[in-house]
């Protein structure tokens, strides 16, 4: 099971899109709880919300895929391979509000 740690941040949310600084969330859990999936069904959403959305993964990575985030119920979500977060910042466009990785 997907830990999610439950608190209100919703005004705090609010003022950081006003004054343009974001958040950080963390999806954690044992090996197969779903965290993959709950990443994807995340990502999923905010493109929904029609927001700009970039996915990285470490280019080490590659059990399913090299260029897809893949859970192990078979869920997909395109990703682009980086090596560090230094390559993975050159690729970030000024436009993205959702970063998954």
């Amino acid at each position: 099971m997907v830990e999610e740690f439950a608190f209100d941040n919703t005004e705090e949310r609010r003022k950081n899109r006003q004054n343009g600084t974001g958040w950080i969330e963390v999806i954690v859990g044992s090996m197969f709880s779903g965290k993959s999936e709950e990443l994807i069904r995340r990502l999923n959403r905010a493109r929904i919300a029609r927001q700009k959305v970039q996915v990285f993964k470490p280019k080490i990575d590659a059990r399913y895929s090299q260029e897809e985030i893949a859970s192990h119920s078979g869920q997909k979500h395109d990703s682009m391979p980086v090596s560090s977060a230094a390559e993975l910042m050159k690729h970030v466009r000024e436009d993205t509000q959702v970063i998954g990785i």
